[in-house]
Formats: structure tokens, C-alpha cells, sequence
């Protein structure tokens, strides 16, 4: 099932798996909150670096399958999309500025932003080699 999707099969895509991935964000996070409670925003921070990686390695076996439009939908525009969480962690970031926590915040801002884009990266080499492509 490769090519284009029909709007209302890919919202419906989109949809579920963005609320799938919400979901897990929601439990992944609320769980490390609860572990480690020292007001760093690490449940966001891992979830956006987690997603990241998942996204890059579907993105790299998505483009080796010539590009397979319905899962792309729901797996890295849903699922990641719903999981990983940008507005959260600049809030966050933005709240331990606004709290006098100025290391912290640029701590977290920046290293989001970094760890991000590296693990994406990661997933996409990765995804490559193990394929062959």
C-alpha cells in the first residue's frame, strides 16, 4: 500500500496513531516524573530523544521501501508526532527561566534540541546500513 492516501484514511491514520503516541508520552513521562522528581523535565527530554530515534529509524526504512504512505502516516507523523512533544518542552523550558533557573533551562533547551536531531540522525544511518541502502 504505497502512494497517495485518501484524506480521510490518513487523518484517521494520523489520528490513531497520534493518540497512541500521546498515550505513551503521557505514561512514559508521568512515570519518570514520579522516579525522579528533582524539577528537570527528563520525561520530556527522553521521550523527545526516544522519539526521535524511532522517527529517523522509520523514516530511514520508510524511504528503502520506497516510501510506503499509509504507515509513514501513522507511525512517524502519528505515533512519533503524538509521542515526541516540542510546545511541552518549551513551556517547560520557558517555566525554569521564568523560575530563576536560567542554567537549567538553557541546559534543557539546547540539549533537547541537540540530543534530538543527533538520535534522528542515528536512526536514519542506522535504519540505512542494517537495510542495505
Amino acid at each position: 500500500m504505497s502512494g497517495t492516501v485518501h484524506p480521510l484514511l490518513g487523518a484517521l491514520l494520523v489520528g490513531v496513531g497520534g493518540g497512541l503516541g500521546a498515550a505513551a508520552r503521557f505514561w512514559v513521562a508521568d512515570g519518570i516524573k514520579a522516579r525522579r522528581p528533582n524539577g528537570f523535565p527528563w520525561g520530556t527530554w527522553i521521550v523527545n530523544a526516544v522519539g526521535s530515534l524511532l522517527i529517523g529509524l522509520l523514516t530511514g526504512w520508510l524511504v528503502l521501501a520506497d516510501g510506503n504512505e499509509p504507515w509513514r502516516l501513522l507511525l512517524a507523523v502519528g505515533l512519533c508526532g503524538g509521542f515526541t512533544t516540542f510546545s511541552t518542552a518549551t513551556v517547560e523550558t520557558v517555566t525554569m527561566f521564568r523560575g530563576g533557573r536560567h542554567v537549567a533551562a538553557v541546559l534543557h533547551s539546547v540539549s533537547t534540541l541537540a540530543v534530538s536531531v543527533l538520535a534522528a540522525v542515528v536512526g536514519i544511518v542506522l535504519t540505512s546500513a542494517l537495510m542495505g541502502g
